[in-house]
C-alpha cells in the first residue's frame, strides 16, 4: 500500500491506463512516475499553458522533466529520491524547465483524504 493506492487483485480485467490531470507539474514528475507508472496519460493543463513563456516553453519543461527521470531510472537511480536534484540538474540547461520549477515550487502532493463517511441514512418503508 502506499498513500491512497493499494493493491487489488483484478482478475481478469483487462489493464487500463492512468490519467492525471488538473494541478500537476513538470516539478513533481519523479512523484507522477512513481505512483502511475510509466504507461500513463500526462495531462498538463494549466502546467503547459500557464508557463510565463508561452505554451511551448511549457511544453518542453514537462517533457525534459520526464526524460530526465526515464534517463534517470534507465542509469539505475532512484529517481524517487532523486528526483528534485535530478530536476534541477536537467534545468540548469534547460531555460523553460528552470521556469516552470521557479513557478510552481510551493505546489506540492499535499492532499488530505475526501473519502470519507459522510452519507445520510435514508428511511425506507416496510412493506
Amino acid at each position: 500500500p502506499q498513500g491512497l493506492f493499494f493493491a487489488q487483485n483484478w482478475a481478469s480485467l483487462r489493464k487500463v491506463v492512468p490519467v492525471a490531470s488538473g494541478g500537476i507539474h513538470a516539478g513533481q514528475m519523479h512523484q507522477l512516475l512513481d505512483y502511475l507508472g510509466d504507461d500513463v496519460v500526462l495531462q498538463f493543463g494549466g502546467g503547459t499553458i500557464g508557463h510565463p513563456d508561452g505554451i511551448q516553453a511549457g511544453a518542453t519543461a514537462n517533457r525534459v522533466a520526464l526524460e530526465s527521470m526515464v534517463m534517470a531510472r534507465n542509469e539505475g537511480r532512484n529517481y524517487v529520491a532523486e528526483g528534485p536534484q535530478i530536476l534541477r540538474d536537467a534545468a540548469k540547461t534547460c531555460g523553460p524547465l528552470q521556469t516552470a520549477l521557479d513557478l510552481w515550487k510551493d505546489i506540492s502532493f499535499n492532499y488530505t483524504s475526501t473519502d470519507t463517511a459522510d452519507f445520510v441514512e435514508t428511511p425506507t418503508a416496510n412493506i
